[in-house]
Parts: structure tokens; C-alpha cells; sequence
């Protein structure tokens, strides 16, 4: 069974940035889907963006796009997250999730996800 460990999260400044990365083990096949949900204090957990493993097509929430930048090394069966410009909102918890079937592409509903990570801290100092 595939497992997903995220890590890079920390503590930066406003304006500053943090790459997340999501390490997957076991075998990834072409029509898995990755995606990222952040869960700040009292909220629900939010869809971030999210990545094809094949192709690479990507999608991202409205509050992230133009900030953050979704990558895969296949080789590595890792996807990245890259978070620039970052605001005291963008603190949250951040888990990595996947999904077996390409047709989550671009969900939100956390329910489609099959697989998820711990998750990582994420603080943005104002």
C-alpha cells in the first residue's frame, strides 16, 4: 500500500518561501493524482493545487495561483510543492494526498483522495 510523508514545512516571514515535498512509497502508476489541502486552526481543510503524476497537468486554488508551483520527480515517486510570496493566511497544516483514478483531477472533495500524509506545519510570521 502506498504511503505519503510530507515534509519542508517551517516557520518563515511574510513575502518568504518554503518548498513542501511529498514522498511517496510503493508503486505509482500513471493514472494516480496528487494533490495539496491545507487545514488552518477552526477551518475546514481547503484544497490547494493539484498534479497528474503522467503528463503533469496541473491545477490551483485561486488564493495560491501565481504563488505556489506544483513539480514531480518520478523517479523519486516525490511531488513538490513550491509556496513563494507567502502570507500570514497561508498558515496552516498542509497534507499531501492522493488518488488512483485521473478523473480526481482538480477535485476538492477530500473524500476522493484514497491516500493521505501526516501533514506538515506551515507559519507565516507577519
Amino acid at each position: 500500500q502506498v504511503q505519503l510523508v510530507e515534509s519542508g514545512g517551517g516557520l518563515v516571514q511574510t513575502g518568504g518561501s518554503l518548498r513542501l515535498s511529498c514522498a511517496a512509497s510503493g508503486r505509482i502508476f500513471s493514472t494516480w493524482v496528487f494533490a495539496w489541502f491545507r487545514q488552518a486552526p477552526g477551518k475546514e481543510r481547503e484544497f490547494v493545487a493539484t498534479i497528474s503524476w503522467s503528463g503533469g497537468g496541473t491545477a490551483y486554488a485561486d488564493s495560491v495561483k501565481g504563488r505556489f508551483t506544483l513539480s514531480t520527480d518520478n523517479p523519486k515517486n516525490t511531488v513538490y510543492l513550491q509556496m513563494n510570496s507567502l502570507r500570514p493566511e497561508d498558515t496552516a497544516v498542509y497534507y499531501c494526498a492522493a488518488s488512483v483514478s485521473h478523473y480526481t483531477f482538480g477535485s476538492p472533495d477530500t473524500k476522493m483522495y484514497e491516500v493521505w500524509g501526516q501533514g506538515t506545519q506551515v507559519t507565516v510570521s507577519s
